[in-house]
């Protein structure tokens, strides 16, 4: 079994077989393990005739790569993704303004999961992460996104400065998050078409980023901590952007 070919744990399973049941070539059950969470699983398995097989809990832990998989766990075809020019296409069909995430070269997996998560709950019409030097949408991530790997568009751009040129150019305006920046995210007006980028791990946004984004805002510290984990900080900053939009217009 390939690597890439696996996804576990109840969320993100449950998603493929609500959203792309067609992709699951089988599901493979814990032999010792009897819940009702696993059993509604099954039973939606079975009534779309989907291959099952019991295995042993070190079998999992084995193709899981000692990642929690729940008990559960489906070997899938590779998943179509979206490319850039699919996205452009469908930016203006909604009638609510563009809000997109960029990911500039997130390599923890589960920091990725995390902002899958966040951005899917906050309604984000697609995320955007770096071919290079990121970490992809491993079986991990995939795990740690509970289901949004599923759901939320995830599109993979080779060159992010040519990205971010082609969204400002389709009119969204691009703010970065950077932790140095003069503007809190909260004083900025943030209801118009948007796309929010930020940086990896300890190294926050690359300088040709930084130098492309429209403005730079920061979420205020006030305690000694200087800075919040990648996925903290994207969730506090959708949702910012979320309770601006949803506010009534005067």
């Amino acid at each position: 079994m390939k690597k890439q070919s696996i996804i576990f744990g109840f969320h993100a399973v449950a998603a493929v077989l609500a959203s792309a049941p067609e992709r699951i070539v089988k599901l493979y059950q814990q032999s010792d393990m009897d819940n009702k969470r696993l059993q509604i699983l099954l039973e939606q398995a079975q009534q779309k005739q989907i291959r099952i097989e019991a295995v042993d809990k070190q079998q999992l832990n084995a193709w899981a790569q000692g990642e929690r998989h729940q008990g559960v766990l489906i070997e899938v075809l590779p998943q179509l993704l979206q490319d850039e020019e699919a996205l452009f296409n469908q930016l203006w069909q909604s009638e609510k303004p563009p809000f997109l995430l960029l990911l500039d070269e997130i390599q923890d997996p589960h920091n990725l999961g995390a902002c899958l998560r966040s951005a899917n709950g906050a309604g984000v019409d697609a995320v955007i992460i770096t071919a290079d030097r990121s970490a992809g949408l491993t079986p991990v991530a995939r795990k740690v996104a509970a289901g949004a790997a599923e759901t939320t568009p995830v599109i993979t751009v080779t060159n992010l400065a040519s990205t971010l040129r082609r969204l400002k150019k389709a009119g969204i305006w691009i703010f970065g998050l950077a932790g140095e920046a003069a503007e809190p995210i909260y004083q900025i007006d943030l209801t118009g078409p948007i796309g929010l980028v930020l940086g990896a791990e300890g190294k926050g946004l690359r300088r040709l980023t930084r130098s492309l984004c429209d403005q730079l805002v920061a979420i205020p510290m006030a305690g000694s901590v200087s800075s919040l984990n990648v996925s903290v900080a994207t969730g506090i900053a959708l949702f910012e952007i979320v309770r601006q939009r949803q506010r009534p217009k005067n």
